[in-house]
């Protein structure tokens, strides 16, 4: 899989190589590869696979979906001897599960994630020669529910709402080039009402003298803020203020929201005393403001109403990594394109090029951890370990607007009976909250709520005058949440009530056609035929939209998954229906923010929206992004 964009968008260097392409590849069933020292001599690994693409996909050419705990890869890549002088790191975008890493037998790398980068620094284990080779040995155990597996089923065939695999390298591996001194990390904040930027600047330990540091923002080829300062420390943090004159004249075009996603272009440099450029990378960043107010989603200060559809980001042929860089773009597309403004990655988490996409294009994100299935001491320190990584990886992203460590009590099942469960799921909202103050937090999404800043109700009732009765009103909501109860789980727990924050039903439809009667098929409700489902459709999203408690929602979901067939596409991103159809009844006005300007032209909408429902033709889908994959 060749690769012309970045796999780390926001912090990137001209000089890279991608490494993604055929690997050696051994099966270890009865892990000898250790003992035996595969890592330093030439062992014949059988097979060949196509990486970045996992095992258990077609993509991979290997299709191999038993239970295998250990995997071992190897490859083979030159390196100039003309170059040995500066450093060289080797990236891994995601390896799931438990990654060992050898370059020439030397040991340089160990992570434990499926779903977040790690990097080696690799110089020093170099051979003599152009050649070099490196070994990575995975141990990913189908069987361990310990582990933050997201929606990987752990039996050997899926059931339920759980699909195959996704072990071993999943995402890009490149090698970079890099100065002695160097720029390690940045991380940026921002304040839509002020213009205000923040940004934090971490640089490798070294010996090599820097001078000051250089940072430029320009959007849309103008110049906004040229900076220079000393550097006394590895770390760095400034503050900008782009000149509040000329930020309220050119907001229009500087504040980013996903119907104007500006984004300001930043280059970082690094200087000698004599101002030459020791390092220079290129990164980006939207002005933007989230928060809260008067039990409304702010967006820049303003309310804002989510339409958000739930996406497993799971394809047929290579499982949870993108059969091509372009589908990630594609992905986002088609979402905005069926009228959502945001996007609920759900149990994943997604690959950088994707988020960047989301800038770019302008699609909100809520970010979820993938969770285990187990309560133990290891289950909560592998998930906060890798938890932390996610927030220091994306929270630079404008598109990123919620975080979501836990779903629907995963990973916490007695939540209701056992204080140390209670004290987690607090635990990792309070420190989500330190980690980045900029974002709301929904400690756990669905129902048995102990803290959260919006109220996430998960209702898959398939019918418009049951959601009616249950939202409509201040007093049908307090009646649902006291009594109701729709998921047969109570919405709080530990005397908890209902105050400010705002609510939203960030799950609910599910919709299927009806199955065909050999099909392995899980949903939430069948329909007979397309008509059927775009009128249940209809009634559904009418009823969510005539509620004047409810301020966001979130559809289940964008594709069908494996035998989840409720998607509004197909699993091969066909449209089930007119992309217009749907994106006629996503886009209607709510109740609760009558003046959102999302409403704009509702009259035209809708006349459109009649005619292509008195001309629907399930097998004819104008105006959808060309399929590329």
């Amino acid at each position: 899989m060749t690769n012309d964009l970045h796999p780390r968008p926001q912090l990137t260097r001209a000089n890279w190589t991608d490494l993604n392409g055929p690997w050696d590849f051994a099966h270890d069933d009865g892990d000898i590869g250790l003992s035996e020292r595969w890592f330093e001599r030439p062992v014949n690994f059988p097979q060949r696979i196509l990486v970045p693409f996992p095992p258990e996909s077609a993509a991979s050419g290997l299709l191999e979906r038993g239970f295998h705990r250990v995997l071992w890869y190897r490859r083979d890549f030159d390196w100039p001897m003309a170059e040995r002088s500066s450093p060289l790191r080797l990236h891994f975008g995601a390896v799931d599960y438990r990654a060992r890493v050898w370059v020439n037998g030397t040991p340089v790398a160990e992570h434990e994630g499926g779903h977040t980068p790690f990097h080696a620094d690799i110089g020093h284990a170099l051979a003599n020669g152009e050649t070099q080779t490196i070994v990575v040995r995975v141990e990913d155990d189908p069987k361990d529910l310990a582990q933050p597996r997201g929606k990987q089923d752990w039996d050997l065939e899926p059931h339920a709402i759980f699909y195959h695999r996704t072990s071993g390298i999943w995402q890009t591996v490149w090698l970079e080039p890099l100065p002695q001194r160097f720029v390690e990390s940045l991380r940026w904040t921002t304040d839509a009402q002020s213009g205000r930027v923040g940004v934090r600047v971490k640089l490798n330990r070294a010996s090599t003298p820097v001078h000051a540091l250089r940072v430029t923002l320009e959007a849309h080829g103008q110049v906004f803020i040229e900076d220079t300062c000393r550097i006394g420390t590895d770390e760095l943090n400034r503050e900008f203020q782009i000149d509040p004159v000329t930020f309220q004249l050119e907001r229009h075009r500087l504040v980013w929201s996903p119907e104007s996603p500006n984004l300001l272009e930043a280059m970082i440099e690094l200087l000698d005393s004599d101002g030459n450029v020791i390092d220079r990378v290129h990164s980006y960043l939207g002005l933007r403001s989230v928060g809260l107010n008067a039990g409304r989603f702010t967006l820049n200060n303003s309310p804002y109403y989510l339409r958000l559809v739930l996406a497993q980001n799971y394809w047929p042929e290579s499982h949870l990594a993108a059969p091509s860089p372009e589908a990630l773009r594609l992905e986002v597309e088609r979402t905005k394109s069926l009228g959502f403004n945001g996007v609920r990655i759900h149990q994943k988490v997604e690959d950088p090029r994707f988020l960047y996409w989301c800038d770019r294009l302008g699609l909100l994100v809520w970010g979820e951890m993938a969770n285990a299935y187990v309560f133990t001491p290891e289950s909560q320190t592998r998930l906060v370990r890798e938890w932390l990584e996610v927030i220091e990886r994306d929270a630079s992203h404008p598109c990123i607007v919620t975080w979501v460590p836990i779903n629907e009590s995963w990973g916490v099942p007695n939540l209701e009976g056992d204080a140390a469960q209670r004290n987690f799921v607090r635990s990792l909202y309070y420190l989500t909250k330190s980690l980045d103050p900029s974002r709301p937090v929904i400690g756990n999404d669905g129902w048995e709520f102990l803290c959260a800043d919006i109220l996430g109700i998960h209702d898959y009732a398939d019918d418009g005058e049951t959601l009616r009765a249950r939202y409509a009103t201040e007093d049908a909501l307090e009646q649902t949440l006291g009594t109701v109860q729709p998921s047969r789980r109570n919405f709080f727990l530990d005397g908890h009530r209902r105050s400010d924050q705002p609510v939203m039903l960030t799950e609910f439809g599910g919709l299927s056609l009806r199955p065909e009667d050999d099909e392995l098929w899980w949903g939430y409700g069948a329909i007979k035929d397309h008509a059927g489902l775009l009128e249940k459709l209809e009634e559904l999203f009418a009823a969510v939209l005539a509620s004047s408690v409810i301020t966001g929602f979130c559809y289940t979901q964008l594709t069908d998954t494996e035998q989840e067939q409720n998607g509004l596409l197909r699993a091969d991103r066909t449209p089930k229906l007119e992309p217009e159809m749907i994106r006629g009844i996503v886009t209607r006005v709510s109740s609760a923010l009558q003046h959102d300007t999302i409403g704009n032209n509702l009259a035209q909408a809708d006349e459109r929206h009649r005619q292509l429902l008195e001309a629907t033709d399930a097998g004819t889908h104008q105006g959808w992004p060309e399929q590329t994959m």
